[in-house]
């Protein structure tokens, strides 16, 4: 698997890429840990574990949250109509259940290929698995990954190459994907409900692997070495006034 160098270089990440593989066992992915059995927990809340090295295994009978085991499993754990209400009644996500059960409609849970899935740091050697990859990003880092993705894109492509959809934060990390064949990106962490787990200035920014093979084409042509970028960082070292 190739890796974007340059642009992880002038990215200056605070944190490890996160990759998300659909495989069948742990093999390969050790240290493996797991949601606590019967309690409830936010994917992003394993954000020390990634830091540490270690790798989320998730799978339909534990998932860490029912949204989980439905967005990334298909996994039915309450009716169609008590969904619809706690969508709306409870968090207040859309101004209808009309509006809410066509969202519902529109959007479709992801099918696995495995038992499993694997959330954590990247596994070069487990590419054959590889799904998506997450950067954790603030605002200077997530407008260069959005330019990034921008550098080979074409309006005569078929999809947007950057997107922003509303959903859960694991929704916004695969299930939004249309084709996960196609080069594009996902801003995320935008779920007010899993926010608590990551640090305010901190959102996500989700690539397929097509586009994470673009980044690694960027060279010395493109935004990355032009002083644009070069202004951006200067401006953030100066004293505030």
């Amino acid at each position: 698997m190739n890796y974007p160098e340059k642009l992880i270089e002038k990215l200056e990440l605070k944190y490890p890429l996160i990759g998300l593989y659909d495989a069948p066992g742990p093999e390969g992915f050790e240290p493996v840990i797991q949601p606590e059995g019967g309690k409830l927990s936010c994917l992003y809340s394993f954000l020390d574990e990634w830091v540490s090295g270690k790798m989320l295994m998730l799978n339909r009978e534990n998932s860490g949250c029912g949204g989980c085991a439905y967005w990334l499993f298909g996994k039915e754990n309450m009716t169609r109509e008590h969904r619809i209400k706690f969508l709306v009644g409870t968090e207040g996500l859309k101004d209808t259940e009309e509006l809410m059960d066509r969202w519902l409609n529109h959007e479709k849970p992801y099918k696995p290929e495995h038992n499993n899935i694997f959330l954590g740091p990247l596994r070069p050697e487990m590419t054959q698995y590889l799904k998506t990859i997450t950067f954790l990003v603030n605002p200077d880092q997530l407008t260069i990954l959005t330019v990034a993705s921008q550098y080979y894109h074409s309006p005569d492509d078929l999809l947007s190459p950057v997107i922003a959809p509303m959903g859960s934060g694991c929704m916004q990390l695969l299930s939004l994907f249309k084709d996960l064949y196609y080069p594009q990106a996902i801003i995320g962490a935008t779920d007010i409900a899993m926010r608590q787990c990551l640090p305010p200035d901190t959102l996500s920014f989700t690539v397929t692997e097509p586009l994470f093979r673009q980044f690694c084409l960027l060279d010395e042509r493109s935004f990355l070495y032009k002083s644009f970028l070069d202004h951006m960082k200067k401006s953030r070292a100066l004293p505030s006034v």
